[in-house]
C-alpha cells in the first residue's frame, strides 16, 4: 500500500477517528485482516469471523505494531471507525454469514473504497496496468501464469492462492505499491453485479475472460446467467482509444459473444481459425503436459508446458495474450511459459511416490469442466507410451453449488469416468450426488468393484492403501469443501516421495 494518513484514509473511506492522538500518522504497511499477521506500520481490518469477532483483536493488533484499525465500532485503540450498514448487495455476500449487525458489510466497503483510492493513485501516477481475469474454471492457473509473463517486464502484485471475493479482491489490490507495474486479479462471482462491484474496486485496463461453465449453477440459475455476470468484466473495460483490451476465449461461443458487449479492442484466444492468437499442432506428453505452436501478428513459437493437463492450452493462451499486449516478445513468452509450474497449492500438483505411485492433487475445487479436463488427464498420462499398462485411480467428491442440475452432472461424471476407462472410480460421500456418480459409472458400463462408494476420505485411504500397487496413478478430486486433499495426502504419506 502506499503510504497514506489516518486523516486521509478517513476522509476516503467516510469513517471518524477515534482515540488517535495523531490524525498525521502514516501507515507505511500492509492491510491485515489477521492479527498475527500485522506488522510495524500496518492497517488491521476488524471483520467478524466463525469463532471471533476482529474487533475482539483490534488491542492486540496495535500492540504488534499496527498504526490503527478500521472498525465499525470504538474498540480503545487508534481506530477509523465506519457506520454500520445494512448487508445488501454483492459486496455483502462474505459479510452475511457472520454479521448480524452489519459491522463486517461496513468494514469491506470502507476496505473497497480504500482500494479504489490506491489504485486510481498508482495507476494515474505510476502507470499501474490492472488485468483482470474470470471464468467459470480456470482463473487461478491462469492468474499464475498472467504473473509469470509478466514478471519479466516489471512487478506484479497478485493474489495467493484464489483470494478472489469482497475480501481478497481489495486487499490483494492494497498489496500494490510505487515500485507495482502489474496488479492481476482474479474475479469470482456467485451471482449477477458481483464482478462489476469488483471491477469498481480495482477498475481493470485487461480483461480476460475464459469461459461459460457451470460453477455455481445453482446460485446463478442458468449457463446465460453466468455469461451475463461474466460479461460485466468487459462492460467495465476503458474503450479501445483509452488503452482497454478485452482477451476473449474463441473457442467457447458465450465468450466470444461477449465481444459486443465491449468498447475495448477485442483480442480473441484459442484453437479456432479466427483467433488472433491461436495454438496449433497441439500434443501432450507421458505427463499430460501439453506443447503446441503459439501463433500471432508479432510471431510464432513452439512451447511445451510445464503445468499438467490438455486444458492448460487455453490458460496458456490467455497469458501470451496479456503479455503481448504489454510488450513481452513471442520468444520472452515461450520461455517463461516453458518453465513456469503450478505456483498455487492443490491445482494439478503432480507428485511420484518412490514406489512409482503418481499422484495427482487437483482437489482444491471442482466443477465439471475442471473435472472431467483432470480425468482427461489422469487417462492421458496412464495410456502413453512410457506408462502404458498402468492404473489409474479416480476419488471424487462432490462439485457444489449446481443447484437442480447436480445429480444430473455427477451421474454424466461417473459416465464418463468409464468412457475414458479410468480404472478404478471411488466416490467419496453419503448424499444424493455420490449415488448419482457411482450409479453413473454402473449404467454406463461398470460392475464388482471398479466403482465404489465410501462414506469419507478415511474409508477411501483404507482402500488405497489396501489395493495401490508400484505404477499406478491416483487423482484426487472434490469441491474444496469436501477436503478431499487429505486423501493424496495420506497416500502420499505412505511412501517417501522421489525428489
Amino acid at each position: 500500500m502506499i503510504p497514506m494518513t489516518l486523516s486521509r484514509i478517513a476522509e476516503i473511506v467516510g469513517g471518524t477517528l477515534h482515540d488517535v492522538d495523531d490524525p498525521s500518522a502514516t501507515v507505511t504497511g500492509t492491510v491485515e485482516f489477521d492479527s498475527r499477521r500485522i506488522g510495524p506500520g500496518g492497517l488491521f481490518l476488524a471483520l467478524p469471523g466463525a469463532r471471533v469477532d476482529g474487533h475482539e483483536h483490534a488491542g492486540a493488533a496495535v500492540a504488534a505494531g499496527a498504526v490503527a484499525v478500521l472498525a465499525a465500532r470504538p474498540v480503545g485503540v487508534p481506530a477509523i471507525v465506519v457506520a454500520r450498514q445494512a448487508s445488501t448487495g454483492p459486496s455483502a455476500v462474505m459479510a452475511l454469514e457472520h454479521d448480524a449487525d452489519g459491522s463486517g458489510a461496513a468494514v469491506l466497503r470502507a476496505l473497497g473504497l480504500l482500494a479504489r483510492a490506491v489504485v486510481d493513485t498508482l495507476s494515474a501516477e505510476n502507470g499501474l496496468t490492472v488485468v483482470g481475469i474470470t471464468g467459470s474454471a480456470g482463473k487461478t492457473s491462469t492468474k499464475d501464469l498472467v504473473a509469470a509473463v509478466l514478471r519479466g517486464s516489471g512487478e506484479v502484485v497478485a493474489p495467493p492462492g484464489s483470494f478472489n471475493n469482497e475480501l481478497g479482491h481489495p486487499w490483494t489490490a492494497l498489496r500494490a505499491d510505487e515500485q507495482t507495474d502489474f496488479l492481476v486479479l482474479e474475479m469470482s462471482a456467485r451471482g449477477l453485479g458481483h464482478i462489476a462491484e469488483l471491477a469498481q474496486i480495482a477498475p481493470p485496463k485487461i480483461g480476460v475472460v475464459l469461459n461459460v461453465g457451470t460453477a455455481h449453477l445453482g446460485e446463478f440459475g442458468s449457463r446465460e446467467a453466468i455469461a451475463t455476470t461474466k460479461g460485466e468484466l468487459v462492460e467495465a473495460l476503458p474503450s479501445a482509444s483509452d488503452g482497454g483490451v478485452a482477451i476473449l476465449n474463441a473457442d467457447d461461443r458465450m465468450v466470444a459473444a461477449m465481444a459486443s458487449r465491449t468498447d475495448a479492442r477485442v483480442v480473441l484466444v484459442g484453437q479456432s481459425e479466427g483467433a488472433h492468437v491461436r495454438a496449433t499442432d497441439v500434443t501432450v506428453d507421458d505427463q499430460a503436459r501439453a506443447s503446441f505452436t503459439l501463433n500471432s501478428d508479432q510471431g510464432t513459437a513452439r512451447i511445451r508446458l510445464a503445468v499438467h493437463g490438455e486444458h492448460q492450452v487455453g490458460n496458456a493462451l490467455a497469458a501470451a495474450a496479456v503479455a503481448l499486449e504489454n510488450g513481452v516478445s513471442v520468444a520472452d513468452i515461450a520461455r517463461i511459459l516453458e518453465d513456469t509450474k503450478a505456483a498455487s497449492a492443490r491445482r494439478m500438483e503432480v507428485t511420484d511416490r518412490s514406489d512409482g505411485v503418481t499422484v495427482i492433487n487437483d482437489s482444491y475445487n471442482a466443477n465439471p469442466e475442471s473435472m472431467r479436463a483432470a480425468l482427461k488427464a489422469l487417462v492421458s498420462m496412464a495410456r502413453s507410451d512410457r506408462h502404458f499398462g498402468r492404473r489409474s485411480w479416480a476419488v471424487l467428491g462432490e462439485m457444489a453449488e449446481l443447484g437442480p442440475e447436480s445429480v444430473i452432472e455427477h451421474d454424466a461424471i461417473g459416465r464418463l469416468a468409464v468412457r475414458l476407462d479410468v480404472s478404478k472410480l471411488i466416490v467419496v460421500g453419503t448424499g444424493r450426488t455420490a449415488r448419482a456418480m457411482n450409479q453413473g459409472a454402473v449404467m454406463e458400463g461398470s460392475w464388482g468393484d471398479e466403482s465404489v462408494v465410501v462414506p469419507d476420505a478415511a474409508a477411501a485411504v483404507a482402500i488405497l492403501e489396501s489395493e495401490l500397487a508400484p505404477g499406478d496413478l491416483v487423482l484426487v478430486k472434490a469441491s474444496q469443501s469436501i477436503g478431499l486433499w487429505t486423501v493424496a495426502e495420506a497416500v502420499l504419506a505412505q511412501k517417501q516421495v522421489s525428489e
